[in-house]
């Protein structure tokens, strides 16, 4: 019962991510293109908090390094905030301006989830690398 019930459900959605994909596509009006930068933005946003929860749980046992992560980490969402700022200054006041605030944080969320994906690549013993070996999934 369970199975064709969320047999059901993926079936149903299935239409609706489309939409969403679709929607987005295709979207005319600004207010639309903006929600769909921000949609995207959230959505890279969500994997970095993902991957960041990854590293603070292998730095776990070194306080030292962790705290170091937590301030690299909020030195960054400034960083990315005024960076986004100073890229979009030629839109300040217009209506493109949250769309390229949107894709100018996206960006660089994606960029930052590079540097996080590379972390927690490290190898046993790379000294150049501030996050320790994960252990083999078993």
């Amino acid at each position: 019962m369970k199975t064709v019930m969320l047999t059901a459900a993926v079936v149903l959605a299935i239409p609706a991510f489309a939409f969403a994909r679709d929607k987005c596509a295709n979207a005319k009006t600004q207010t639309a293109m903006n929600e769909c930068a921000y949609a995207s933005f959230k959505k890279s946003d969500k994997k970095l908090n993902k991957l960041y929860k990854h590293i603070e749980a292998r730095l776990k046992d070194d306080a030292d390094t962790n705290k170091l992560l937590v301030q690299a980490q909020r030195d960054w969402v400034k960083f990315r905030d005024s960076e986004c700022d100073f890229q979009t200054a030629g839109a300040a006041g217009g209506s493109v301006r949250p769309m390229l605030v949107a894709m100018c944080m996206d960006n660089l969320t994606k960029s930052r989830i590079k540097d996080f994906g590379g972390y927690l690549k490290c190898e046993e013993g790379d000294l150049s690398c501030p996050v320790p070996a994960g252990r083999p999934r078993q």
